[in-house]
């Protein structure tokens, strides 16, 4: 798939290299986009503050995270496709619930905007990489959520 900034991501055929579908709902350009290891889901994020799942049989949007408060230039799903990362210029890291489209927990440590996130296999990992010139580790701390940066 391809995000523009026409506020619109394309899911393209690789074989033939024809589209196969336009999918629309931001009101501000795509910035990234990322499948969950099945290819059953679409995540697009972008300038309008937002992040977006599609369900790539029907290419319906199946959730909406709204509650980052600039613009979000990563997104990434855990293993399970169950959570949604999300890295944002607010200088955040959001999880995200993609069957409730409730934010789960806000991870706060940079200083400057996010621009990268990124689970490990497992998922009980998160690195996020910011304009401060730092990495984050996030760790479960076997309470579900992720915390203790190292």
């Amino acid at each position: 798939g391809t995000g523009s900034m026409d506020k619109s991501c394309k899911v393209w055929d690789i074989r033939s290299g024809t589209c196969i579908e336009t999918l629309y709902g931001h009101t501000d350009e795509v910035l990234d986009i990322s499948f969950d290891h099945r290819g059953k889901q679409l995540l697009s994020v972008s300038a309008d503050a937002t992040a977006r799942v599609f369900d790539t049989t029907t290419f319906k949007c199946t959730a909406t995270f709204v509650g980052h408060e600039r613009e979000i230039s990563k997104g990434t799903f855990n293993p399970s496709g169950k959570r949604v990362a999300t890295a944002s210029s607010d200088k955040t890291v959001r999880i995200w619930d993609v069957n409730s489209g409730k934010c789960l927990q806000t991870l706060d440590g940079h200083s400057d905007e996010v621009f990268s996130c990124q689970f490990n296999y497992s998922g009980d990992m998160l690195i996020s990489g910011s304009k401060d010139n730092t990495c984050r580790l996030w760790k479960d701390t076997n309470s579900g959520k992720l915390g203790g940066a190292l």
